[in-house]
C-alpha cells in the first residue's frame, strides 16, 4: 500500500514521540526536562538500571547511548509492538485522528482474506475446546491430567481435542455457514487431488492453538493419541496466515511476561512451554516443530536481548545447539546474543520440573552459559591436540567460524575468550593458572623463566602502557572532521558506531554525534545558532577539538575542504583507527605474556608487531593499497604472526 505525499510528515508532526514512548517506559525525573522535550529513561530495548535512553520530543527522535537503538515514533512502535511498517502507521494514525488512505485493491483483498481466515480459525479453536469436555476425549483428558495440566492451564492455552472422525470439523464449520474453500485455505482440511470432498487434517489428536503476536489463532499443533500414528506431533500446513519459520508458540504472552522480567526462555516444544509457564516462568516460547530459523531469532531478540535456549539433555538437544550456533554467529550484534541451558541427559524442562521442582529449573536457567562456551566445547571435546598440526587445524576452524561475526568489536571479544580457552587447554601438565598466570600454554615446553630486562624495556612494551596517547589524536581528528562536515555523518555512521574510542570524553562526543539530527549541526562557527551537542556537553566541542595541533595543520579536517576529499580522508582515518585499536588488543595480549615467560622468541614477536604501527602511520589516503587504512591487512599481518608461531622462534 502506498501513502500519499506528505502523509507521513503530517503524521509525525501530529504525534509526540515522548507520549508514544511514555506508554512503555517511565521517565527519569532527575535527568528529564519535559518543558524542553528533553526526556530520559532506562532503555526498553536492553536491560539496564541507568537512564541512557534519550528522547528529543521536539525533533521527534530517540537514541540509546547504551545499545545505540534509534529512530522516530514509527520505528519505536514497530520495535516495541513487533508489527510491520503499515501496521505501525495505522496505530499512530488512529491516535492522531488521521484517516488512513484507501488501500490498494489487491492489498485490501489479501487483508480481508486474512481476517476471514483468522475468524474461521477462532471458530475451530472453540469447537475443539468443547470436544475436550465430551466423552470422546476421555483418554485425552486422562493423558493431560497425568502430565499435570490443570483446568486453568487448559483454559489458558485453549487446549482442545479433534475427534477421530474423517469430516468432523468440516461438517461442524459448514453447519456454521463457513465456506468449504475457507476451511481448506485455513489449513483445517485437506482437499484430495482427485477432487473428492475435503476431510479433516487433524483427527484423534490433542489440539494446541498457535497464535501470532497479536493473539490471533493462525495454526494448530496436534499431539496424536494413537501410539502408532505416523507423526506424534502434526502442525498446520503453511497458509496465508501461518509461516512456521516466522512464528513462535506462546509469543504474545511471553512478550508481555518478558516486559516485566526482561528475560526469554526458548524450549523445544509445546509441552515444555506449558510446563515452564505452569512453574511460573511465563516468558517461554518454542519454535514450531523445526530448528530455529533466522526470522525466529530476530523475533526472540525483539522480546529480549539475550534469550536462554533450554535444550533437552540428549544427543538431539546437543545437535540442535550446535546448529543454532552456526545460524546465530553471522547475526550477532552488541546487545544481541544467546545463552544456553543444557538440561541433564534424558530430561526436558517438563521432566526436570516434575522431578526436582520449579526452583531447580529456575536455578538451571540462571546458570545458562554464553554461546562462546558451547562453541569452544563443540570444537574441542573428545579430540586430541598433541601435535602442532592438530593445534593449527583447531586454530583454522575457529578463525573461520569467528570470521562470520560481522561486528569487529564483538568479534574481538569472542577472539579474546577463545584465546583464554586455548591457553587453558594447552597449558603443560602439572602447572596451574596460579603458577603461570591465566595465559600460559604449550608455547614454551620448558619451565618458565623470568622476563628479561631487554624484553620488558622494549619499545612496544613501553608504548603499550599508554594506548590512549596516539588514539586521542586520531579520535580528535575524526570528530573534528565530522563536526566540520556534518552532512557526511550519515555515510560514516556504521564505521563511527563500530569504532572503539579509547578516550571517554571523545567517546561521549561521538555518541552525541550519532544521536542528533546531522541537519541540526552547523559547520559555520560564526553563526549564532543552537548546537544540540554543545548544549548537552555544556561547552563547544569544536573549540576543544580544533585546539589540537594536528587538527590545525591538516587540510582535510577544515570546513572549506571539498566534501569528496573530506569523506575520503575521514573514511581512511576511521579505518586506520579501527586497525590500530585492533593492534592494541594484540599488543595487550603479548604484553600479558611478559609477566611470566619471556625468551628471544617472545622478544622477536614484540619487535615484529612494533613495526606494524609505523607501517600504518606512513600510509597515505590515496596510495599504497597494501597499507592505506586497511584493517583487513593489519588483521592479516597479525594472523600471519600467529600462524608462524613466532613465539617459538629463537631470534629473528
Amino acid at each position: 500500500m502506498s501513502l500519499p505525499p506528505g502523509f507521513l510528515d503530517e503524521l509525525r508532526s501530529r504525534v509526540s514521540i515522548g507520549a508514544v514512548a511514555g506508554r512503555k517506559i517511565t521517565w527519569d525525573p532527575r535527568k528529564s526536562n519535559p518543558g524542553k522535550g528533553d526526556l530520559w529513561a532506562p532503555c526498553p530495548f536492553h536491560q539496564e538500571k541507568t537512564a541512557s535512553f534519550h528522547v528529543d520530543d521536539r525533533k521527534g527522535f530517540y537514541y540509546c547511548f547504551g545499545c545505540h537503538a534509534k529512530g522516530d515514533a514509527l520505528s519505536f512502535v514497530r520495535e516495541t509492538e513487533n508489527v510491520g511498517f503499515m501496521e505501525a502507521v495505522e496505530i499512530l494514525a488512529r491516535e492522531a485522528g488521521m484517516t488512513m488512505p484507501a488501500r490498494d485493491p489487491q492489498a485490501q483483498q489479501k487483508s480481508d482474506e486474512r481476517t476471514r481466515l483468522a475468524e474461521v480459525m477462532e471458530q475451530a479453536v472453540q469447537i475443539y475446546r468443547l470436544q475436550l469436555k465430551t466423552g470422546v476425549a476421555t483418554e485425552a483428558r486422562d493423558y493431560l491430567t497425568r502430565r499435570g495440566l490443570t483446568d486453568e492451564i487448559l483454559e489458558r492455552f485453549d487446549i482442545g481435542f479433534a475427534p477421530n472422525a474423517r469430516t468432523f470439523l468440516v461438517d461442524a464449520l459448514k453447519a456454521k455457514g463457513v465456506a468449504e474453500a475457507l476451511i481448506v485455505a485455513a489449513g483445517l482440511a485437506i482437499k484430495p487431488d482427485d477432487g473428492g470432498a475435503p476431510y479433516d487434517r487433524f483427527r484423534g489428536r490433542i489440539m494446541f492453538p498457535i497464535r501470532d503476536v497479536r493473539g490471533r489463532a493462525i495454526a494448530f499443533g496436534g499431539r496424536a493419541m494413537d501410539p502408532d500414528a505416523r507423526a506424534k506431533y502434526l502442525n498446520s500446513n503453511e497458509t496465508l496466515l501461518f509461516d512456521k519459520g516466522r512464528a513462535l508458540y506462546n509469543h504474545a504472552p511471553a512478550r508481555e511476561a518478558s516486559g516485566k522480567s526482561g528475560q526469554l526462555v526458548v524450549a523445544e516444544g509445546y509441552m515444555d512451554v506449558i510446563a515452564l509457564v505452569s512453574a511460573g516462568i511465563g516468558h517461554a516460547v518454542a519454535p514450531l516443530g523445526t530448528a530455529i530459523t533466522a526470522d525466529q531469532l530476530q523475533l526472540m531478540w525483539r522480546v529480549a536481548p539475550e534469550p536462554v535456549i533450554a535444550l533437552d539433555g540428549d544427543t538431539a538437544g546437543q545437535r540442535a545447539a550446535e546448529r543454532l550456533i552456526d545460524l546465530a554467529l553471522p547475526l550477532l550484534e552488541a546487545g544481541k546474543s544467546l545463552r544456553f541451558c543444557i538440561l541433564p541427559d534424558g530430561q526436558d524442562p517438563d521432566d526436570l520440573i516434575k522431578a526436582q521442582g520449579a526452583q531447580a529449573m529456575a536455578d538451571r536457567l540462571a546458570e545458562a552459559e554464553p554461546m562462546v562456551n558451547l562453541l569452544w566445547r563443540r570444537e574441542t571435546e573428545g579430540q586430541n591436540f598433541d601435535s602442532p598440526e592438530r593445534r593449527a587445524g583447531l586454530d583454522k576452524r575457529l578463525r573461520t567460524l569467528l570470521s562470520n561475526i560481522a561486528d569487529p568489536s564483538l568479534r574481538s571479544h569472542y577472539e579474546a575468550s577463545i584465546r583464554e580457552f586455548r591457553r587453558d587447554l594447552f597449558r603443560p601438565a602439572g602447572t596451574t593458572g596460579s603458577e603461570r598466570g591465566p595465559g600460559r600454554s604449550w608455547r614454551n615446553p620448558k619451565a618458565p623463566q623470568p622476563a628479561t630486562p631487554g624484553t620488558k624495556q622494549s619499545i612496544l612494551a613501553q608504548a603499550a602502557k599508554d594506548p590512549t596517547a596516539a588514539a586521542r589524536i586520531r579520535e580528535t581528528a575524526i570528530l573534528a572532521g565530522c563536526l566540520n562536515h556534518p552532512d557526511l555523518i550519515a555515510q560514516l555512521e556504521t564505521k563511527l558506531e563500530r569504532a572503539r574510542f579509547l578516550c571517554s570524553d571523545l567517546a561521549e562526543i561521538r555518541d552525541l554525534l550519532l544521536s542528533v539530527d546531522p541537519q541540526s549541526l552547523s559547520g559555520d562557527q560564526e553563526k549564532d545558532t543552537s548546537d544540540p551537542i554543545a548544549d548537552r556537553l555544556g561547552y563547544d566541542p569544536r573549540q576543544k577539538l580544533n585546539g589540537i595541533g594536528m587538527v590545525q595543520i591538516t587540510p582535510h579536517l577544515r570546513p572549506d575542504c571539498p566534501k569528496p576529499d573530506a569523506l575520503r580522508a575521514l573514511m581512511a582515518e576511521l579505518d586506520r583507527h579501527m586497525a590500530l585499536t585492533g593492534l592494541a588488543m594484540e599488543v595487550a595480549d603479548a604484553k600479558e605474556d611478559l609477566e611470566g615467560v619471556a625468551d628471544e622468541g617472545l622478544t622477536w614477536r614484540l619487535e615484529q608487531a612494533s613495526q606494524l604501527p609505523e607501517k600504518i602511520a606512513k600510509a597515505t589516503f590515496e596510495g599504497d593499497d597494501d597499507t592505506a587504512g586497511s584493517e583487513r591487512d593489519l588483521s592479516a599481518s597479525l594472523q600471519k604472526m600467529l600462524d608462524q608461531q613466532i613465539w617459538l622462534r629463537k631470534g629473528k
